[in-house]
């Protein structure tokens, strides 16, 4: 009776452990959406609270953190579990970059406004807002395999992975021509640079996130592999 007590006990933890893990997926996700729709609108307002935004995810990765190190000490888990421990740590760490990611696209959008930076200067802002799509469908497909610890999920994620760097490749073809074509714009043009590669990091967290879902699920470690064989190592 006790150690089934116990037991349940410890899959209450596991599972609160995991809903939070959501919850912070949930709100970089949002933060990544607002930061692109501060940078395409020139809100200065939206920027400002993708940073508020950015003081709770950082919150909550330590608090989830401190909570994981408490369990693994109490309770010392084997096999899977102690995996889905090890990975979630891993997982709210991708998380939290992905906040510091948007952070810096905020960052951004209040450094061209302060430079006096329009919507009416003819950059393509409507492309990285494309791939900002992209990358945060990435993000909600990665979370809700975690939610179900699907592996096919996670192998959907880890196929398109290719999509966001394509789009990358085409906004720095697009940008260095802006630039080449009006001086007036490579300051602008660079910021955007920067943009593009934070949201094309959103994209490798994502990935990484499958990796650790598989991970869990398989006991199996397929970082740096191609998709191919990745599918290979889980069947």
């Amino acid at each position: 009776m006790t150690n089934k007590h116990l037991s349940t006990q410890f899959d209450n933890e596991l599972s609160g452990i995991s809903t939070r893990v959501l919850e912070m997926g949930g709100l970089v996700e949002s933060q990544v959406a607002q930061a692109v729709y501060a940078l395409a609108n020139f809100s200065g307002e939206v920027a400002t609270q993708v940073l508020k935004a950015e003081e709770r995810v950082n919150a909550m990765e330590v608090e989830i953190d401190r909570d994981l190190s408490t369990i693994i000490a109490r309770r010392q888990p084997t096999a899977r579990d102690l995996r889905l421990l090890i990975a979630v740590s891993k997982t709210i760490a991708n998380l939290e970059r992905i906040g510091d990611e948007a952070a810096r696209i905020a960052r951004t959008v209040q450094r061209l406004l302060g430079a006096g930076v329009s919507s009416r200067m003819r950059l393509p802002v409507g492309d990285l807002t494309f791939e900002c799509e992209l990358a945060t469908r990435q993000l909600r497909k990665v979370l809700d395999a975690f939610a179900r610890l699907d592996v096919d999920g996670a192998l959907e994620v880890l196929r398109h992975d290719d999509q966001i760097d394509q789009e990358f490749e085409g906004l720095m073809r697009k940008l260095i021509t802006y630039m080449m074509e009006d001086p007036r714009t490579i300051s602008s043009a660079i910021d955007l640079v920067f943009v593009a590669k934070a949201i094309e990091r959103v994209g490798d967290h994502a990935k990484n996130l499958a990796e650790q879902i598989i991970y869990i699920v398989k006991g199996t470690d397929v970082r740096h592999n191609a998709v191919g064989t990745v599918e290979s190592l889980v069947r």
